[in-house]
């Protein structure tokens, strides 16, 4: 009798599904705590603008499909980059146009590059259309280009590169970048995840939406999950040339933007004040938590983004689950190949102090 194994495709079988961080309720039934804290997921903890909330109010006829081309949010989207409409793809979340450009440009045997410690989702969306993950070593926990370039083969079809990168929050400067977008060949799609731009200060980090004109083989992506706290709805986009964006539509799920994302996110766009109370907060609250490393001793990875990750100096498996144990959710990162490392979302100013309650409480127990 044939197993639904040897049914599956090749590329699904090697699949390890997603694991997101845990959700509170969960862990609130599990050890009776009345309202953890959840500092696993890049949530923004000031949830969205008031103005995407008040658009949600009044949603229209929700027995109608929502508007399959979303032609007002990418009205507002191409006016906020500077770009034409034909230029953007809207996707469920920007991992749905992960999965469009795999799609799209990936058959079975192609090779994807991307980097060591780089976002869980690259490897799914490769495997799932056939394609072979090719894996760069990291340098200094982030993206070295040099060795993304040298692994460049005839099969080559997509390279991801994160910037800033989850889970380690390094990034890419843009000189760098430019130099290693000029040396690619044009058989190379290069897909740019600025999921987390909007929080970045560093003045040497590049705005790749702003090069889609120089590179017709370029794909950024960007999301409403992130600074604009809109993760519930699952909202994000990908700008690049008109003539990429229709190969990404082309395998575009009908309507896969619902017609409340559609709005909220139209109205988060307008709220520039929110965005900035949101960045001055995460900074705020990284240089807090930053400090607290260097006080207890604890290495960490500078981070262009909405989180840090911790370096223990041992398996950190173990404080995970105490600190949950005490309401507290953070995010082990084993899984890419970081073991002793916790990433932890940089939260509201009252979670930042429990969790350095919590994790000195967490460091003494453990000796």
């Amino acid at each position: 009798m044939t197993g639904l194994h040897e049914l599956a495709t090749a590329g699904v079988r090697q699949i390890t599904p997603y694991q997101p961080g845990r959700p509170a309720e969960e862990v609130a039934a599990e050890f009776g705590i009345a309202k953890p804290i959840k500092l696993a997921s890049n949530e923004n903890p000031l949830g969205p603008s008031p103005l995407a909330i008040a658009a949600m109010q009044e949603p229209g006829d929700l027995a109608r499909y929502p508007d399959g081309n979303g032609t007002l949010l990418k009205t507002k989207i191409a006016q906020r980059h500077n770009v034409d409409t034909s230029c953007i793809t809207l996707g469920n979340g920007s991992n749905d146009i992960l999965e469009f450009v795999a799609r799209a440009f990936v058959s079975p045997g192609d090779e994807v590059i991307f980097s060591e410690h780089a976002f869980a989702v690259y490897p799914l969306a490769t495997l799932a259309v056939g394609g072979t993950p090719v894996v760069t070593p990291a340098r200094n926990w982030g993206y070295d280009l040099d060795a993304t370039l040298a692994a460049v083969t005839q099969r080559t079809r997509v390279i991801f590169i994160a910037n800033p990168n989850n889970p380690t929050g390094t990034w890419v400067g843009g000189k760098e970048l430019r130099a290693f977008l000029d040396s690619l060949p044009e058989h190379v799609v290069t897909v740019i995840d600025e999921a987390y731009a909007e929080y970045v200060e560093q003045a040497d980090y590049p705005d790749c939406t702003q090069w889609i004109n120089d590179y017709d083989r370029l794909l950024v992506t960007r999301t409403f999950s992130k600074i604009f706290g809109l993760a519930g709805l699952r909202i994000g986009y990908g700008i690049s040339s008109p003539e990429l964006a229709d190969f990404l539509n082309r395998v575009r799920q009908p309507f896969n933007a619902n017609s409340l994302a559609l709005l909220a996110a139209e109205a988060a766009l307008d709220d520039v004040a929110h965005v900035e109370t949101s960045r001055k907060a995460n900074q705020q609250g990284m240089a807090l938590i930053e400090e607290a490393c260097r006080q207890r001793g604890l290495d960490y990875i500078p981070s262009a983004g909405n989180f840090i990750a911790i370096d223990f100096g041992r398996p950190a498996m173990g404080l995970f689950q105490s600190m949950m144990q005490l309401g507290v959710i953070v995010r082990p990162v084993e899984n890419y190949g970081m073991p002793n490392h916790l990433r932890v979302t940089i939260g509201s100013a009252e979670e930042n102090v429990r969790f350095i309650e919590v994790l000195d409480e967490v460091l003494g127990s453990h000796g």
